[in-house]
């Protein structure tokens, strides 16, 4: 039976103990956590490039883009427009660098939550993995809720839809239910639960008509422009009429059209080929997507002046202004198209993130138990389902819809963090499990490490082989207790293992530990392993060491001055509320860490042992560390421009996210079963 002790470390054992908790890391490759098995049951692969590309539009391109044309073309940029996306699609593109290197090196389930947990930590895996669970539930209540409105345009008008989809007030609570919406939202839910294959099809057969809209509103839209003369571009004020400030507010605002292309790498594990195939999935994605909110803009500012564009329903007044209203028909099918697909996207990576922290013990493990004919997490996946259908039915959460930017921009500067700590200080990547091995033999004092022969004696007498405990005074090999196979001991420095090992008359910095003569006699010499020239004193080895630990040391606090400033800068430019004489002086703070630590970045070289973390190849994010600082800092100052009632929203979340944390994950961690070696400075 579960262990099911309700204690709270972080109140009465010693806080060291408690924030190595908060700081420990898993494997970058899971099977190393459960003794070779990657956490249990996988998911299938089945997605390709194409399928890729299919997911991340359709969870890209949503109504916003129907919408946000018109708003924001009215009130902040105007024709500017185009350049406010092409500036969003740029700042989304370093969050998709970054992501792109960290799913082909991790391609496993969680998304920023796995790759929060091996480069961070688990304390703000939790965190992440928590804020992403209430981003695509509220996100896909939202969505559900807006599809009603625009199919009642086929019928004439959402009150003329059927009666059992028709959205009714229940007297005396004033509650207003959406039967279509939870209806929509139980049917995505059947569609997944068949499989990534078929839900990726119906995806990809959606977004398809999507686009062939977006497509149609382009053309169309050029015809009408080059009839008209554009008179859009020939109003007062010019192409920036709000100057160029408004154009960047523009940007801001639009930046979140982008979001989507995450949903990518949560399918990691069900990718056939993810060190190719992810990088070109959420690139294409991103791309397509960005050339298409470009043209739309360009064209529907171009042949509506901005200033008399509606924004409520901007492609299909522009078409009707322009005696085209059969237009708006088209328009409609497409913004029904979007909504299903983004719907889809919200609905698809929830499930997977459930499983992620089930399988690594931070919640109930019903959550990783897969189908077995479709292998996709089922209770994962009617559980999202069935909380998204009841929110969607019964509650207004278009006053909830600012949260979903929250779990976004956290999971985008989580990332960015990642990449940083991957290149400059990547973890050590050493479990150690527990085995029954032989008590540790004591050793002499020495700077390097020992090891006994006798685990030879079971190959001999013909059972398994057994494993081989390495002891070193000096932190030569993290952490100092290993216990490695006879194979691996082929990858030490200096170790040859045709060479013969030295009797025990030998000086006291021999490498193996002196054994009596007939014990010695015992062991085989094709299995005898010897130190070549070992030094003297280890000095060489020491001051290689030294120089390492102070090159981390550096780095760390590099990153760390990264952070600090970038926060401290975001809100010295942000909280508009504060007096600016306070403003100012936070941003002052801010500055001097910020660009130290760029600075220190720059100067400081790589660390090598990047190249062994997670799997080898795939997408290398360029331009470090200028790109992953840049990242972080849009979204840190997009996170510092969301409205106080919403954090304020989000903090109750994550409050309650902290209780069930303290309560159940920290006590259930597989961590807490698989001492593991996290090295973050030395």
């Amino acid at each position: 039976m579960t262990d099911l002790t309700l204690d709270v470390p972080f109140l009465w054992s010693d806080s060291k103990h408690a924030f190595r908790k908060l700081v420990r890391r898993k494997h970058s490759n899971p099977s190393h956590h459960h003794g070779g098995k990657a956490g249990g049951p996988q998911l299938a692969k089945q997605l390709k490039v194409l399928q890729l590309v299919g997911i991340g539009i359709g969870s890209t391109i949503g109504a916003g883009v129907y919408v946000l044309v018109g708003t924001v073309a009215r009130d902040r940029a105007g024709p500017s427009i185009v350049l406010s996306f092409l500036i969003a699609g740029i700042a989304a593109a370093l969050s998709a660098f970054c992501y792109a290197e960290l799913a082909s090196r991790c391609p496993s389930a969680g998304s920023a939550y796995h790759y929060a947990y091996t480069c961070v930590g688990e304390g703000i895996a939790w965190l992440i993995g928590w804020a992403l669970i209430l981003e695509y539930t509220v996100g896909g209540a939202a969505v559900a809720r807006g599809i009603s409105p625009n199919l009642g345009t086929f019928f004439g008008g959402a009150e003329n839809l059927p009666f059992f989809l028709v959205r009714r007030t229940i007297p005396g609570i004033n509650l207003v239910v959406d039967p279509c919406a939870a209806l929509l939202v139980i049917i995505v839910t059947l569609l997944l639960s068949k499989g990534i294959k078929e839900s990726a099809m119906v995806q990809s057969v959606m977004t398809l008509m999507n686009v062939s809209v977006l497509i149609f509103v382009i053309l169309v839209g050029l015809y009408v422009g080059f009839k008209t003369g554009w008179q859009g571009y020939n109003q007062p004020g010019g192409f920036f009429p709000f100057g160029f400030n408004g154009m960047l507010g523009g940007s801001a605002t639009v930046f979140f059209a982008y979001i989507g292309f995450d949903t990518v790498a949560s399918t990691a594990e069900e990718v056939k080929r993810p060190q190719r195939d992810l990088p070109l999935g959420i690139g294409l994605a991103l791309l397509i997507c960005s050339s298409l909110y470009m043209a739309v803009s360009a064209v529907i500012v171009g042949i509506v002046p901005y200033q008399l564009m509606n924004p409520d329903t901007p492609m299909s007044s522009a078409f009707s202004d322009n005696h085209i209203p059969w237009a708006m028909y088209v328009v409609a099918a497409g913004a029904v198209a979007a909504l299903s697909t983004t719907l889809m996207g919200s609905l698809l990576p929830q499930p997977r993130i459930l499983m992620a922290m089930s399988r690594d013990g931070l919640l109930p493990p019903i959550f990783h138990e897969l189908n077995r004919a479709t292998a996709i997490p089922i209770y994962s996946t009617v559980t999202t389902g069935v909380v998204a259908a009841v929110m969607a039915f019964s509650m207004d959460v278009q006053q909830l819809s600012g949260m979903v930017s929250v779990g976004t921009l956290l999971a985008f500067t989580v990332v960015g963090i990642s990449i940083l700590i991957l290149r400059y200080v990547p973890p050590i990547d050493q479990p150690i499990i527990a085995l029954p091995v032989p008590a540790p033999i004591t050793l002499p004092p020495t700077s390097l490490p020992y090891f006994s022969p006798r685990s030879y004696d079971a190959e001999k007498k013909g059972g398994a082989p057994r494993l081989l405990l390495i002891q070193a005074k000096d932190d030569f090999y993290s952490p100092a207790f290993s216990i490695l196979s006879e194979a691996s001991l082929q990858t030490l420095p200096g170790v040859d293992e045709d060479s013969e090992s030295e009797s025990s008359s030998e000086s006291v910095h021999e490498p193996f530990i002196p054994e009596e003569d007939e014990q010695q006699a015992d062991f085989p010499e094709t299995q005898t392993v010897a130190m070549q020239n070992p030094p003297n004193n280890g000095n060489e080895i020491d001051h290689d060491m030294a120089q390492n630990k102070t090159r981390r040391l550096a780095a760390a606090l590099g990153i760390f001055g990264v952070c600090a400033g970038v926060l401290l800068v975001s809100i010295g430019t942000s909280f508009t509320s504060f007096p600016r004489w306070l403003r100012w002086i936070i941003g002052m703070i801010g500055t001097p860490p910020l660009v130290a630590g760029t600075l220190a970045l720059l100067l400081i070289k790589e660390d090598e042992g990047r190249h062994k973390f997670g799997q080898s190849g795939g997408f290398h994010c360029p331009f470090v560390p200028i790109l992953p600082i840049t990242s972080i800092l849009v979204n840190v100052y997009l996170l510092a421009n969301l409205e106080t009632l919403t954090w304020i929203r989000v903090s109750v979340w994550l409050a309650l996210g902290a209780l069930v944390y303290l309560f159940y994950g920290i006590h259930h961690s597989k961590l807490s079963k698989t001492t593991h070696a996290e090295t973050s400075v030395h």
